[in-house]
């Protein structure tokens, strides 16, 4: 049942997938554990009163994780121009100038798509909230592990937004990046944080 291709790929000395790509795997994981919650809900007479919004999560959830399966993809693609301008050579003036011209074109795509997988997680992180507090009380562990992955999927991603924009010239647009990557963090940090305590203290 279990799939290890992209875990072996992984493994390997092969430059993608990397962390980027096991962000995006990680918080697909966390996406199909929250809608395990949420399918473990649906149906039962104790939660009728919230089956339509646990129907409207599993829909984003399946999106989302949708999405992240992509941007594993997207971070590998985004990674080849980046690792082809850091290998341009440099020997000559007019050389230098059009390695330092393709990287800087390289990094924008190498920060846009660890960000949006942040944006991804967080959404994945909201989902968890409404999880943890309306699911299946006998999935409430599950639903505290799903905010867990998310939220290290998270910070794992920010790190290639980090990296990235260290080596941009343009300091406007890396500010940019890290203020949208300080704000993602902020705020599903912040969730994830409350929902796993809440389960903590749910579960005793």
């Amino acid at each position: 049942m279990v799939d290890t291709e992209f875990i072996e790929a992984l493994a390997s000395k092969a430059p993608t997938p990397g962390g980027g790509g096991a962000s995006a795997y990680a918080g697909a994981l966390a996406s199909a554990l929250a809608s395990m919650v949420g399918n473990l809900t649906v149906g039962k007479k104790k939660y009728a009163a919230v089956e339509e919004r646990v129907q409207a999560e599993l829909l984003a959830l399946e999106a989302t994780r949708l999405r992240l399966l992509e941007l594993i993809d997207g971070d590998a693609a985004a990674f080849a121009p980046l690792a082809a301008a850091y290998g341009m050579a440099r020997d000559t003036d007019e050389a230098a100038a059009a390695q330092r011209a393709a990287l800087q074109v390289a990094l924008v795509d190498a920060c846009e798509v660890p960000l949006e997988i942040m944006r991804q997680c967080v959404q994945v992180i909201e989902s968890c909230v409404f999880m943890a507090k309306h699911g299946s009380v006998l999935a409430l562990s599950d639903a505290g592990a799903a905010v867990v992955l998310a939220k290290a999927a998270l910070l794992s991603a920010s790190l290639n937004v980090r990296i990235n924009i260290g080596s941009m010239a343009d300091k406007a647009r890396a500010k940019a990046y890290r203020d949208q990557m300080e704000d993602l963090i902020a705020a599903g940090g912040t969730l994830a944080d409350d929902v796993y305590a809440g389960v903590v203290e749910r579960l005793g």
